[in-house]
C-alpha cells in the first residue's frame, strides 16, 4: 500500500502581533473614532441650523399672520443664529476652497464699514501737560475710525402765534395773526419729521404699527396704533399728485419692466385670509432717474396688471 506523504493545506501562520502594535492599532482606531465623532457633531449643528432656517422661511412664506407673528419668540434668537450660520457658511466657504486649489485664497474684502459721506466727529485724545513737557512738537494722528448713531428722541413742538392787535375809529379792535405752517393733515398732532419716520419705519423697515406703538410710548408719546394707520390712509391723498407726476416720467421710457408677487391680506372683503392677491410692481423712466411704483390688486386677471390706459 503506497504512503500518502502528509501536506499541510494550510498557509504559514501570520506574524504574531505583539503587544506594543496592537496598542498602536487601538490608540490609531481611537483617534480615527474621535475625529469621526467630532465631524459629525459638526454636520449635525450645520443640519440643525439650516433645518431652524429653513422652519423660519416657510413660516414666513405659508403660514397665516397678522401683524403679530405666532413665531416671534423664536426671533429673540436671531442675533446668535445669524452668527452661527455666517461662521457655517465661511466654514464651508474655505472648505470649498481649499478642495478646489491649494492657491492663496484672496484677502475678503470687509462686508461691513459705512459711507464716507457720513458726518465727522473727531475726538482728540490729548496729553497731560506733564505727558508733553520738554517735547519739540506735538502732532494728531487717527488711529480709530467708530460708527455711531444718535438715538431717536421724542419731543414736542410748541407752536407760539403772535396777534397784534389795532384799535379801529370805531372803537372796536382788530386783531391780526401771524400765518401758521401748512401742515400736509391739516389738524394733526405729528409733525411732518414724525409722519416721514412712521412711513419710512413702516415699509422702508418693514415695522409693523403695535411696534411703532411701543416705540413712541417708550419715548413719552401716548399714539394708539389705530391713530397711526389712519394717518397712512390719509397721506394716500397727500401723495396722489406726486405718485401722478411719478406716473408720467415713467412713461416717458422706450418700455417698463413689471413683476407681481404674491401677498396675502386679512381683511380682504369676499376672500379669505389664505387667499392669494398681488403686488404689481412697475420700473420704468429715464435710465439715470428710473422710477419704481406698486400697484395693488385682488386678482391675477389681465385686467390686473398695471397699464397706462388705467393710470391716466
Amino acid at each position: 500500500m503506497k504512503t500518502v506523504p502528509n501536506i499541510n493545506t494550510h498557509s504559514s501562520p501570520e506574524a504574531p502581533i505583539f503587544p506594543a502594535d496592537f496598542t498602536h492599532i487601538v490608540q490609531e482606531k481611537e483617534r480615527v473614532i474621535a475625529e469621526q465623532q467630532a465631524l459629525n457633531a459638526e454636520l449635525q449643528k450645520q443640519i440643525r441650523l439650516l433645518e431652524e432656517q429653513l422652519r423660519l422661511a416657510r413660516l414666513r412664506k405659508f403660514a397665516a399672520r397678522s401683524e403679530k407673528l405666532p413665531f416671534q419668540g423664536d426671533l429673540f434668537d436671531e442675533a446668535e443664529l445669524e452668527v452661527s450660520l455666517e461662521e457655517v457658511e465661511k466654514e464651508l466657504a474655505e472648505t470649498e476652497a481649499e478642495a478646489e486649489s491649494k492657491k492663496p485664497r484672496k484677502r475678503r474684502t470687509k462686508a461691513d464699514g459705512f459711507d464716507e459721506n457720513l458726518p465727522r466727529i473727531q475726538v482728540h485724545l490729548e496729553l497731560s501737560e506733564e505727558e508733553k513737557a520738554g517735547a519739540d512738537k506735538t502732532f494728531f494722528s487717527k488711529v480709530k475710525e467708530e460708527l455711531d448713531i444718535v438715538p431717536a428722541q421724542a419731543r414736542v413742538i410748541e407752536y407760539w402765534q403772535e396777534k397784534a392787535v389795532f384799535e379801529q375809529e370805531d372803537g372796536t379792535q382788530q386783531i391780526a395773526c401771524a400765518a401758521r405752517p401748512v401742515h400736509p393733515l391739516g389738524k394733526c398732532l405729528a409733525s411732518v419729521q414724525l409722519l416721514a419716520w412712521i412711513l419710512v419705519a413702516k415699509y422702508a423697515d418693514a415695522l409693523p404699527l403695535y411696534r411703532l406703538e411701543g416705540i413712541l410710548k417708550r419715548h413719552g408719546g401716548r399714539v394708539s396704533r389705530t391713530t397711526l394707520a389712519n394717518w397712512i390712509i390719509r397721506l394716500d391723498d397727500v401723495f396722489k399728485p406726486l405718485i401722478n407726476l411719478l406716473r408720467e416720467q415713467q412713461l416717458n421710457a422706450d418700455y417698463l419692466q413689471a413683476d407681481e408677487t404674491r401677498l396675502q391680506v386679512l381683511k380682504e372683503t369676499g376672500k379669505s385670509a389664505q387667499s392669494d392677491n398681488w403686488m404689481w410692481v412697475i420700473r420704468g423712466g429715464p435710465p439715470d432717474k428710473p422710477v419704481v411704483l406698486f400697484d395693488y390688486d385682488k386678482s391675477r386677471s389681465e385686467e390686473a396688471p398695471p397699464a397706462p390706459a388705467r393710470w391716466l
